[in-house]
């Protein structure tokens, strides 16, 4: 199986068991509907976590550090839904910023929670592993998930904006040399902190036993997937969609959620990844992480196993 020393050609055989297995996995667990699903729970959080963050920003008199951040999201966000983004942003940095604060708040952590908790089901399905957990301990892990995925986005995001002028300063002050590298480095740090919070997602997220290691492939393919649909998407809505057109003003938001559809897709097809080649790597389904009821992951019919 991929991970252990075998023949090149049998090596080819158990990694095409694994995509055809995938595959079969996708349309099996409906991961489309899946990925449509939590493309709308995280409308529900972003918003609401953006009337924070800017709240935030504006209680400290300085408006002008958000626009850093939003000029970072329209490399990544589709351009036709940056205006929404900007105008909801906009909107909430008024006079009322204490009572817009506290509002977000309460609305970022009840609706990113609920975000998670649809991605835990989601993987759950994904790994083909059945939920024995109580529903408090999956929610407390929808809110811890929720810090520590977005700590680490938003440290790769300040490793982008902040990563030239810090690499400048350690090469002003301490080691010339690290001028010269810096600039790649900065970027191979935040691809770092992006991959660990799908790893994170993966990892703690279905009810399986498994190492942080079993879950380095899917994050991989993830992210280099999520790296390229976002750019084939750009290219789509900017010559060929004209969804402003279609919609009107709710072009913009179509944008969003076809822009999320698709990157929750890729997110499901790592995980489904992650867990056939944990399944091919031991030889058998994988445990539930449940101590209390320990069980396996349902296995596919042998049918759908064949070579």
């Amino acid at each position: 199986m991929p991970g252990r020393r075998h023949s090149p050609a049998r090596w080819l055989r158990n990694w095409g068991r694994v995509i055809k297995n995938v595959a079969i996995d996708v349309d099996r667990n409906h991961t489309m509907a899946l990925a449509a699903g939590l493309s709308y729970y995280f409308v529900l959080s972003l918003f609401p976590a953006l009337i924070a963050l800017s709240a935030v920003v504006g209680l400290l008199s300085m408006p002008s550090l958000f626009n850093p951040l939003l000029d970072l999201l329209s490399r990544i966000v589709p351009a036709d839904s940056m205006g929404v983004v900007r105008q909801v942003s906009s909107d909430v940095l008024t006079p009322h910023r204490g009572a817009m604060l506290s509002v977000g708040l309460i609305g970022t952590l009840w609706a990113a929670s609920t975000g998670f908790a649809g991605m835990i089901e989601a993987l759950d399905i994904a790994y083909d592993a059945t939920e024995t957990r109580p529903f408090w301990k999956t929610r407390a892990l929808a809110l811890v998930m929720t810090f520590l995925v977005g700590g680490l986005l938003f440290a790769a995001f300040a490793m982008v904006l902040g990563g030239p002028a810090f690499g400048a300063w350690l090469a002003r002050t301490h080691w010339p040399w690290v001028g010269a590298i810096w600039p790649a480095v900065h970027w191979i740090l935040s691809g770092a902190c992006i991959v660990t919070a799908v790893e994170c997602t993966y990892f703690l997220g279905p009810n399986v036993k498994q190492r942080l290691a079993h879950t380095i492939v899917g994050a991989i393919f993830a992210v280099v997937a999520w790296l390229g649909l976002t750019c084939v998407l750009a290219i789509y809505f900017h010559r060929f969609a004209h969804l402003n057109l279609t919609y009107g003003a709710l072009g913009g938001v179509m944008a969003l959620m076809i822009w999320l559809y698709w990157s929750f897709f890729v997110i499901l097809l790592g995980a489904e990844i992650n867990g056939e080649t944990i399944k091919a790597t031991q030889g058998q389904p994988l445990q539930q992480a449940s101590e209390k009821i320990p069980g396996k992951i349902k296995e596919k019919p042998a049918a759908d196993h064949a070579a």
